[in-house]
């Protein structure tokens, strides 16, 4: 008999703890559910099951081969999946979450066109900049800068992302240009989140305390005040492109850039990608990687 005779029989019997629900579950008939078991059992030459009038017992050995029969189950199940979705246009809905800014200026409008490419699917988007619990709360996917911290989520880097620190021409003019880490404390250093920025010396990363005028948790509020020139601010490269190509930033401290840090898409560990979120990731990391030029 083939190895894998059985096998599914098995487990469904173990999960639904009757041989009746597990032929239900199957679509078949308790007779042929308990011939397979039967025979797995001869094959194995071991009792996984303990049957009597009332209920359906697992064995030792039984739980123990249990643990490992229901992972290729469940594989199998998902590889059949996978392969009828690859001809299944995407379709229902999907509940996403990414960064307010981020989401707004990048996301949301990326959406937009996969909404118009795909008219059968569905979109719920959050932009917090809170991380969601994607478990807890039913999300598909969610958009995280940065690094990752450590957690169940599978994850996909979509690109690559640069923080820059950067000034006004009008700034530099009137209060110079640093040219070394230490030289910051004697800035007005825009601030954002943290009372650090990040740094890449000579391959050592290094946290600077900075201290400034203005504090916000708004990327492009700080953007708009170093266009002012209220001071330096550190910021990622999707903020600042535009301004050091037209010249209205200046670069600072080209020596010390921080090393790359991702952009990602996560999801659930244990929950199988549907077509419609792999076609939605491999989508965004298209798109987004376009806009990944580097200085």
């Amino acid at each position: 008999m083939s190895q894998w005779e059985g096998i599914t029989e098995y487990v469904a019997v173990v999960e639904e703890h009757s041989f009746t629900n597990a032929a239900l579950r199957l679509n078949t008939s308790v007779a042929n559910v308990s011939r397979r078991i039967n025979a797995l059992e001869e094959r194995l030459g071991i009792k996984l099951l303990v049957r009597t009038t009332r209920k359906v017992s697992v064995t030792e050995a039984g739980a123990i081969y249990y643990q490992h029969c229901k992972p290729l189950v469940e594989g199998l199940s998902n590889a059949e999946l996978a392969v009828n979705q690859l001809q299944v246009s995407p379709k229902g809905r999907i509940k996403m979450t990414a960064p307010v800014t981020y989401g707004e200026q990048v996301i949301a409008p990326l959406m937009h066109e996969f909404l118009m490419t795909y008219p059968h699917v569905d979109l719920d988007l959050v932009l917090s900049n809170q991380k969601q619990d994607l478990v807890e709360e039913g999300f598909d996917l969610a958009i995280r800068l940065g690094r990752l911290d450590d957690s169940s989520m599978m994850a996909r880097k979509l690109r690559d992302r640069h923080m820059f620190v950067c000034a006004s021409p009008d700034y530099i003019q009137q209060y110079g240009e640093p040219y070394s880490l230490s030289e910051l404390k004697h800035h007005n250093c825009l601030q954002g989140s943290t009372q650090y920025w990040r740094f890449d010396d000579r391959g050592n990363e290094r946290l600077i305390q900075i201290k400034g005028r203005m504090q916000c948790n708004s990327g492009y509020a700080l953007l708009n005040a170093a266009l002012k020139g209220l001071g330096i601010v550190q910021l990622p490269d999707y903020y600042v492109q535009p301004y050091l190509a037209s010249g209205e930033l200046v670069e600072a401290l080209t020596d010390y850039r921080g090393n790359k840090e991702g952009i990602w898409a996560l999801y659930p560990q244990n929950r199988m990608l549907t077509s419609k979120v792999r076609t939605l990731i491999d989508y965004l990391a298209a798109k987004v990687s376009r806009d990944n030029h580097e200085y």
